[in-house]
């Protein structure tokens, strides 16, 4: 490794309306090396990579690339300076050749017009040097994603680029496609280039780091050299714990539903999976319980919930309810089985704030009558008066906007809006996020009390005290697979953090 980072950040700083993003980071990045940036949603990572790429502009510090000052006014001044950069998302042109993605913009001319027989030569090329070979006159969208995502990173390769930068580039590739685009990476840092990785997922990070950077609320935690941290260690200082081992107290039993251990599980999943998204995974939800899935971003927590109601299609495994095995089309057929989601981001996919609180509690319940069968205006505000009572929703009356409310009583009109149809079973994904103290205690004893009513409940939160104080059963899960199941006395934050960092200690 050199002695001197090829990029470094000294005491970078960016807010957003509200929101401290960015405050005084200092980073390095060496050529040669593998530097993996970790933490929670919100920590920074985003901003972080945005910032260098020339997305945003840092409001304080300072960017240095090989010890000089710099300043990226576009994303295209980071590119000329040779980082680049590849999303999640890849950000190619799909319906361009092989060739064409890795040459756009700079094509090699003859006699004023493009050398495509040379620009092929040089796609060839670009991805021998890859131990990659594909048909480069091929339209890229005839290629599975993890091929395109080698396609990007040839590009990068062919402009020389120092610096890569991978945005959770694993996050829809399965293990053998991580391994190959692994191979790659470690070619790449031993050809000198610099590689900044982002990912969510533990076994990655130590499978190909040799150096971690932690980010939490906008600061840099530290920089660790891999083979030195623990598993155990980065997950405490992920989660902002003060040491590894830190014990919790044990959850007070008596706040939790009732014993249903034997009853019949309403919803079993048995083997359900998606391919690159979620491994096979069993879990059963029971009348009356609350079944908490744990573990942090990226482990498969929102993939699960959105296999079992129907919103994402699972290549394999089955689902039964009440014993019946069933095919889940869409979340149409999940409600019509009596099933209901509240999504972890409620302003995009739960509420619709241009409308009332009364519009909003009743669009779950219309949409399972059918728009045929309309509600009558006096039963719709006869129920959203209902529910404003029964929740405690503050607001001036039913047809004041949702758009308009805090967001904890924003989220009991979601609660309100799948309670109105008479539910089985409520998957709670984030239910308290971004919301106040008092309101995250008011949604829970709510939650706790439609249990003991013998509503099934799935609960997901990032707050692993949160998911070990209201959950009956523990479900774990890290990298996208279920790694253990806890009940009784094993039901604590350390065991859960325990199995969340995995046989790394």
């Amino acid at each position: 490794m050199s002695a001197a980072p090829l990029l470094e950040t000294v005491g970078l700083c960016r807010t957003f309306p509200g929101v401290r993003a960015l405050d005084r980071v200092d980073f390095r990045l060496f050529p040669g090396e593998v530097h993996t940036l970790m933490g929670q949603n919100g920590a920074g990572k985003s901003t972080l990579i945005n910032v260098l790429t020339g997305v945003h502009a840092p409001e304080a510090g300072e960017i240095r690339l090989a010890g000089e000052a710099v300043q990226f006014s576009t994303p295209q001044d980071a590119e000329a300076a040779g980082i680049q950069t590849l999303y999640q998302e890849v950000n190619l042109c799909p319906n361009l050749s092989v060739a064409e993605n890795i040459f756009a913009g700079r094509q090699p001319r003859k006699r004023g017009l493009i050398d495509w027989k040379t620009i092929h030569r040089r796609a060839e090329e670009a991805l021998a040097q890859l131990n990659l070979s594909l048909d480069v006159t091929q339209s890229l969208d005839t290629y599975p994603i993890a091929m395109q995502q080698m396609v990007a990173i040839a590009r990068a390769v062919s402009v020389d680029a120092r610096i890569l930068i991978l945005d959770e580039p694993t996050s829809s590739l399965d293990e053998g496609e991580v391994a190959r685009l692994f191979d790659v990476l470690r070619k790449l840092k031993a050809s000198g280039i610099a590689i900044l990785f982002v990912t969510h997922f533990l076994e990655q990070t130590y499978a190909i780091s040799d150096r971690i950077t932690v980010m939490r609320n906008g600061e840099r935690e530290g920089e660790y050299l891999a083979a030195e941290l623990p598993v155990q260690t980065l997950v405490a200082k992920m989660v902002g714990l003060q040491n590894a081992g830190e014990r919790f107290e044990q959850p007070d039993a008596a706040r939790h539903c009732a014993d249903v251990s034997d009853a019949e599980p309403f919803l079993s999943a048995q083997g359900v999976a998606r391919r690159g998204v979620l491994n096979p995974l069993d879990l059963d939800v029971r009348p009356g319980q609350i079944l908490g899935l744990a573990g942090l971003l990226g482990s498969g927590r929102t993939e699960t919930a959105r296999l079992l109601f129907g919103a994402d299609r699972a290549d394999e495994g089955a689902l039964r309810i009440n014993g019946r095995t069933v095919k889940l089309a869409s979340p149409r057929d999940a409600v019509r089985h009596g099933m209901a989601y509240c999504p972890e981001d409620r302003k995009k996919e739960g509420i619709v704030a241009e409308l009332s609180i009364r519009e909003n509690i009743v669009l779950a319940l219309q949409a399972q009558l059918g728009w045929w069968r309309m509600i009558r205006r006096a039963r719709q505000r006869e129920l959203a008066n209902e529910y404003i009572g029964q929740l405690g929703i503050k607001a001036r009356d039913a047809e004041q906007p949702i758009g308009l409310l805090s967001g904890g009583n924003q989220q009991k009109v979601l609660l309100a809006r799948w309670l109105a149809t008479q539910p089985r079973l409520l998957i709670l994904d984030e239910p308290t996020r971004g919301i106040d103290v008092a309101a995250k205690f008011e949604i829970m004893d709510r939650v706790r009390a439609l249990c003991a009513k013998g509503l099934g409940i799935l609960f997901i939160s990032s707050e692993i005290s949160e998911v070990v104080r209201v959950s009956d059963r523990i479900a774990v899960l890290r990298d996208r697979r279920k790694v253990a199941e806890l009940s009784g006395a094993a039901r604590s934050e350390h065991e859960v953090y325990d199995l969340i960092a995995g046989d790394r200690r």
